[in-house]
């Protein structure tokens, strides 16, 4: 198994790589997030892998940080989901996104990856919402407490509801998550945390 691995990008392909470590190119399949972020650094990178081994043959796919490669392997660990098409959900979210998504049982987001329908997307919320603990939540959203609660937040109490009313009037998923967070105290029934909420939204 092949965790990771040092070097210098000699090609980028888009959705692939070729990573050289001691005169030895590397091909790696990876995600559009994670291409960029390692397009943008200078000199020696590193990319975390999976080695997928099939009858077909050896892939590695890679990612920019261990908490984008933790999701991937969460992602292949759902019924239906082969290597490529958790790289094709990991193309158009990030991981906070990703986690984002399921816990708040966003489908219509995860079936945006090209090769990936509703129903397979409710697979994966209906799999994962279980799966995603505290430790996901830090590891994806590195450190940022405040996104880290609102996600956890939305996974269904009154704080839910006024995110909710939120979006409705308007304002983006991570807007009205990140408001209602900030707002929120266990006094606080559904209609204050959405009056609260939006005061805190009028003054961005």
């Amino acid at each position: 198994m092949i965790s990771y691995i040092k070097g210098e990008i000699a090609y980028n392909g888009g959705d692939r790589l070729i990573v050289e470590n001691n005169g030895i190119g590397y091909e790696v399949i990876v995600p559009a997030f994670s291409a960029q972020q390692l397009c943008s650094q200078k000199g020696e990178v590193t990319v975390y892998t999976y080695m997928s081994v099939r009858e077909d043959g050896i892939t590695l796919f890679g990612f920019a940080t261990r908490e984008e490669k933790a999701v991937y392997e969460k992602l292949i660990s759902v019924s239906g989901i082969g290597p490529k098409a958790a790289v094709s959900i990991l193309g158009v979210m990030n991981p906070s996104q990703l986690i984002t998504a399921i816990v708040t049982g966003d489908a219509a987001a995860i079936a945006r990856a090209p090769g990936i329908g509703k129903k397979t997307a409710q697979r994966v919320i209906l799999d994962l919402k279980d799966k995603i603990g505290n430790d996901d939540l830090t590891a994806a959203f590195e450190g940022d407490a405040e996104a880290a609660a609102a996600v956890t937040a939305a996974a269904g109490d009154d704080r839910s509801e006024a995110a909710e009313a939120l979006i409705a009037l308007g304002y983006t998923r991570s807007e009205a998550l990140r408001a209602v967070a900030k707002v929120y105290n266990e006094t606080m029934d559904v209609q204050k945390i959405l009056s609260a909420a939006l005061k805190e939204l009028s003054r961005v």
